[in-house]
């Protein structure tokens, strides 16, 4: 058998248009890809440079902060990105043209509007302080420690809110008043009843009151008196008031010298009163039942007893001679007033009458009275009858 030969159904040599065509294919890949590969980068290094960009951006408004990112470069450009609001009265920290950084900080105080009534005037403010003493302070409004605020100068503002100062003024005053002086009556047996004497003179005091007053915007609330001092006691004032009583003026209703045994008359007072005798030139001492005279003390048992037994009393008791007078008999001594014989004394003899008296001193002062008158009555003392 003999061999076929086969015949080849190809050429095995390319063409030029099947090459073109191969190489086209294969570039075209090659720049697909190529394209992919550039655009991946391009893209990737676009995040990169817009994450680098992005600021965290720190906003306190009106005490509520907040971070915001933000690719912004300015402080206006990042408030009118996120739509924020500055009023006329609010204060922003630094300008609206500052540069935005990493970790800026932008603070955004609030203003409100309040009402403050305060030295007679009321005024409408807007301020962004945060309490009522610093909104006073902004307001260059003094207060004094005892002026009054409402509400209390710690409290926080409000939008609305009314402040009220009310001047409080705290004056002392010092009053001066006389303090009348008192006046003591002392009795005297030197002076005669109706009769007075001005031991010692008197003088008025000073009393200061201290009043607290309380002035709230300059008009007078209330005043007080806080203290009572006595600056100048007040002198008392002594006057002897006289307890002597006046000698009654008796006038005989007899001419001459009564006879033994006569019984004569005198008007004493207009009365007429029954005598025994008359003694004329008669002399007067005085004495007490004090030691100069008597040698005894207050003390004693028989201390101002008399030779009759009585207790001595002033304004009835005389010291006689029993001869002349008799112990227990009244007598009325011109210019001196009834009187009683009830003691006696070695130095009394005649007609000689020892008058008793309380006061020493008034006894020292007496000494010796010469030319006197004597009625001698009887036992019993006429009545005022």
């Amino acid at each position: 058998m003999g061999s076929i030969p086969v015949e080849e159904t190809h050429d095995p040599r390319p063409t030029g248009k099947l090459i073109a065509l191969r190489w086209k294919h294969e570039h075209l890949r090659v720049a697909i890809l190529g394209a992919i590969l550039v655009f991946a980068i391009t893209m990737m290094f676009m995040s990169l440079l817009q994450k680098a960009a992005t600021k965290n951006i720190t906003i306190i408004d009106n005490g509520v902060a907040s971070v915001i990112a933000t690719q912004t470069n300015s402080v206006e450009e990042l408030l009118a990105e996120r739509n924020i609001h500055v009023g006329p009265y609010d204060t922003l920290s630094g300008q609206l043209t500052d540069k935005l950084d990493e970790g800026s900080r932008i603070v955004i105080d609030r203003a409100v509007s309040i009402t403050v009534k305060a030295d007679g005037k009321e005024q409408r403010v807007h301020t962004t302080a945060d309490t009522v003493s610093e909104a006073l302070g902004t307001l260059n409004l003094g207060i004094a420690g005892e002026d009054r605020v409402t509400p209390a100068i710690g409290t926080s503002l409000a939008e609305g809110m009314t402040v009220s100062v009310v001047r409080v003024r705290k004056e002392m005053t010092e009053t001066k008043l006389p303090i009348a002086f008192k006046v003591l009556e002392q009795k005297n047996a030197d002076l005669e009843v109706g009769k007075t004497k001005v031991i010692k003179q008197g003088k008025a005091g000073v009393v200061v009151y201290k009043t607290e007053r309380v002035y709230e915007d300059g008009k007078l609330v209330s005043q007080e008196m806080v203290e009572k001092v006595i600056a100048q006691p007040a002198v008392q004032k002594v006057v002897a008031i006289g307890t002597k009583k006046k000698a009654e003026v008796a006038t005989a209703s007899f001419m001459g010298r009564p006879r033994a045994g006569e019984v004569q008359f005198v008007s004493l007072n207009g009365k007429q009163v029954k005598i025994r005798r008359l003694l004329t030139n008669v002399t007067l001492t005085a004495y007490s039942a004090g030691f100069s005279s008597t040698g005894k003390k207050k003390g004693d048992s028989d201390y101002g007893v008399t030779a009759s037994g009585a207790v001595v009393q002033e304004g009835r008791t005389i010291a006689v001679d029993p001869r002349v007078i008799p112990i227990g008999w009244w007598v009325y001594i011109e210019g001196i007033g009834f009187r009683r014989a009830e003691d006696t004394g070695g130095a009394i003899k005649g007609k000689k009458i020892d008058v008793y008296y309380e006061s020493e001193s008034h006894v020292d002062k007496f000494g010796t009275k010469r030319g006197f008158k004597v009625y001698v009555i009887g036992p019993v003392k006429p009545s005022a009858d």
